[in-house]
């Protein structure tokens, strides 16, 4: 698990960084910046779609995803959630985006992709963190950008850093048959899309309820596993 705390640690050090760089950055320029990050997060998306190779099992999940993201309201939850958090910790002048969008947007982008899955089966298979250590790295240079757009919704997201990768670190033995090198590129593949809703977003175009769709996220290597019992 140091590999886990490590880049758990190293997500809330960076929003603290960014959040305390914020303070001295007029609106003006972190709107500015706001919308550069939301035209990199779909940037981000739209390679990680190139991962999947099975537009099936994508649109597949996606559907399952959404019906039972939708059905227990995700992102009601996570909405009330970051307004319990805006009313302790949020400025009333701070409207640049919500908490609740800064949590998924940075969660989203810290857990989704091969370096986090593989990096969390090494730890829990092998104990070698040399993947997660670099991933700590980066992750640290990320949170600091991105709280400084997104505000404190990113230093919460922290949580869900550690609760994802332990999770897998904890339960690889059991997870190493169905998180293959394919159903990780179909996982991708799926967290991208999206990633790219969650910069249409952050740039004003839409305003999708991206939260909702994040059981399809566990959906997808379930349906890879059955892919290949057929």
């Amino acid at each position: 698990m140091i590999g886990v705390i490590v880049n758990t640690m190293a997500v809330i050090a960076g929003s603290i960084i960014g959040l305390l760089f914020k303070k001295g950055i007029p609106k003006k320029i972190t709107d500015s910046v706001m919308i550069g990050i939301g035209l990199c997060t779909i940037y981000i998306g739209i390679s990680g779609t190139l991962k999947g190779k099975n537009t099936l099992i994508l649109i597949i999940s996606i559907v399952i995803g959404t019906v039972i993201g939708t059905w227990i309201d995700i992102d009601k939850r996570i909405n009330a959630m970051g307004e319990y958090i805006e009313e302790h910790f949020k400025k009333s002048s701070d409207n640049a985006v919500s908490v609740a969008e800064g949590f998924v947007t940075a969660s989203l982008l810290f857990c989704i992709g091969a370096m986090t899955i593989v990096g969390s089966l090494n730890a829990g298979l092998t104990g070698d963190n040399t993947m997660l250590f670099t991933k700590s790295v980066l992750d640290l240079i990320s949170s600091v950008i991105l709280s400084v757009s997104l505000g404190i919704g990113v230093l919460f997201s922290a949580s869900f850093v550690f609760l994802f990768q332990g999770a897998i670190v904890f339960l690889a033995q059991f997870l190493q048959p169905v998180l293959t090198n394919s159903a990780i590129g179909e996982i991708t593949c799926t967290g991208s899309l999206m990633i790219i809703a969650l910069g249409l977003n952050i740039i004003g175009v839409a305003k999708i309820k991206v939260a909702n769709y994040l059981p399809a996220i566990i959906v997808t290597p379930v349906l890879c596993w059955i892919v290949t019992l057929m």
